[in-house]
């Protein structure tokens, strides 16, 4: 095995996860990598299929629903290598990622987090700062291979556990939702470094890598997404720059949540009736202090 990539493990946090959809995601990794799958229930069904096809892939079973968080530090736990590289199971790495990796690996690059970026235009930003004024325009052309940010989307990171004291590295308090966002943070804070990578380069399918893949589960998916929404938007603003900014910041969404679940009751839109009453119920979870408990029971 290569020596720089016998110092990186994967970790790949799953919750009943649709079978292909993993499949493509463990196809897009260099065999010669670990690569561990957290299965966030007490089951995984095609555990020896995936563990016979796959040699270098080990399942873990956490015993619950954990979250993105928590269920990614169990698997960290669990890491022995320097390096480890979180991967959503909606993520497929396209050609040469790993390779890309090997350089950062073999330069001893000085970084505490490197995020990817995506090949094709995406609804979602894959990194950007803290300071809104601020903006990320990338050029091929002239941009540094690293740009430094201060945060990075976290279907996939790349991380230098050397550079944590504990391998606990994001919140628990967090389900779902704004982990990577706190977790750029408190590097920032300890003036850590933070690097998007235009070698890094992935196709991300976005909230399909859990049951929410599953069309008759639209509904569930609906609820939970909604609530840790607000939750955890509210909780990540008191946590960083105190409660009367959160609740100033999101005062507002409290109000538009309330009316406007009561406008899509009356005129007959479940699905809008659903999403707004559940971020409403999220938001006011989070502003009374309660934990993120809401979860959805198969």
């Amino acid at each position: 095995m290569n020596n720089s990539l016998s110092e990186l493990t994967v970790i790949v946090v799953t919750f009943k996860t649709d079978i292909t959809l993993l499949r493509n995601c463990l196809n897009s990794i260099d065999s010669r990598v670990k690569v561990i799958i957290v299965e966030n229930s007490k089951n995984f069904v095609n555990k020896k299929e995936i563990e016979n096809q796959y040699k270098n892939v080990k399942i873990l079973c956490s015993g619950s629903n954990l979250g993105y968080g928590s269920g990614n530090n169990f698997g960290l736990d669990r890491t022995t290598t320097r390096y480890a590289l979180i991967l959503n199971p909606d993520v497929v790495c396209r050609e040469n990622y790993f390779k890309n990796i090997e350089k950062y690996i073999d330069n001893k690059a000085d970084f505490s987090i490197i995020g990817s970026q995506y090949e094709d235009n995406e609804e979602w930003a894959p990194c950007g700062y803290f300071n809104n004024k601020k903006t990320i325009d990338f050029d091929p052309k002239k941009d540094p291979d690293l740009i430094k940010v201060d945060w990075v989307v976290g279907c996939s990171l790349l991380i230098d556990l050397n550079k944590f004291k504990s391998t606990k590295i994001f919140d628990e308090n967090f389900f779902l939702f704004f982990e990577e966002f706190d977790l750029c943070k408190q590097i920032k804070n300890l003036s850590g470094n933070v690097f998007s990578s235009k070698s890094l380069i992935i196709d991300h399918l976005g909230f399909k890598g859990s049951f929410a893949y599953n069309k008759d589960y639209a509904i569930e998916a609906l609820k939970i997404r909604n609530w840790h929404w607000m939750w955890s938007f509210f909780y990540y603003h008191k946590k960083n720059e105190g409660y009367f900014f959160a609740f100033k910041k999101t005062f507002g969404k409290l109000i538009k949540s309330f009316f406007k679940s009561i406008y899509y009751f009356i005129s007959f839109n479940k699905n809008e009736r659903i999403r707004y009453s559940y971020r409403f119920l999220g938001l006011i979870n989070s502003m009374i202090g309660k934990k993120s408990w809401f979860r959805i029971n198969f």
